[in-house]
């Protein structure tokens, strides 16, 4: 991986789970913030990471939310995360590899929006944290 572009530290508020015969599903309801050179903020409400387990298939998840703060040129604004990825076993590290889709109206960060992005999820104390590289 490239050079590291974001960290989020996420903290977990709610998590939900069904298992229906056709498979599982769980919800997870987050909150957080980014400390970062391109970008300071908290995530909004509303930030959820919807996972799902089709019987005999692995775990995807895709988690959504909005980023409100300043960019690095400390203007206002707001970065949308769409990160999808595949849930890993324990055994493979327990790291989360995720293709994040990004979007903001900051015209410092708007490069991300078409930059090549990979993320990785690892946990942390009360959450995970994500962090987001520029792929070489």
């Amino acid at each position: 991986m490239g050079e590291k572009i974001l960290t989020i530290n996420v903290k977990l508020d709610q998590i939900f789970n069904v298992e229906g015969s056709s498979g599982k599903a769980t919800m997870i309801l987050f909150h957080g913030d980014c400390d970062c050179d391109n970008f300071k903020g908290v995530i909004l409400p509303g930030g959820v990471d919807t996972q799902k387990e089709p019987a005999g298939e692995p775990r995807v998840l895709s988690a959504r939310y909005i980023l409100e703060g300043k960019d690095c040129d400390g203007k206002d604004c707001h970065i949308f995360i769409e990160n999808n990825g595949e849930v890993q076993p324990v055994s493979n590290g327990g790291v989360i590899h995720t293709k994040p889709l990004i979007y903001t109206d900051s015209e410092a960060l708007k490069w991300m929006e078409r930059a090549d992005i990979a993320g990785t999820v690892t946990g942390a104390e009360g959450g995970v944290t994500i962090d987001f590289y520029v792929n070489e």
